[in-house]
């Protein structure tokens, strides 16, 4: 049956070229993952709140805390802090 690919199924790799395939393998499933956990996490870091921001909650915490939080975590920069300071007073 296989007799039409020359030295066998292996193409005559042999032992050699099993190795190999295996390791295009375990490459290729590699970059799937990383390119997945990619996507993902630019996807879920896009958003200009902190990841633990739930729109859906009430805070009961002063939006000038949560911005001076956010400024001293390095979140937003000083133009940002100071343009939401002002327009919170």
């Amino acid at each position: 049956m296989w007799h039409h690919m020359g030295r066998g199924f292996m193409g005559g790799f042999g032992g050699g070229g099993m190795i190999m395939m295996i390791l295009w393998l375990v490459v290729i499933v590699g970059l799937i993952i990383f390119l997945v956990k990619q996507f993902s996490n630019s996807s879920s870091n896009d958003s200009h709140y902190p990841s633990n921001y739930n729109s859906n909650s009430k805070s009961t915490e002063d939006p000038l805390e949560i911005a001076k939080k956010r400024y001293a975590k390095g979140e937003i920069d000083k133009e940002e802090f100071q343009e939401i300071k002002n327009e919170l007073q």
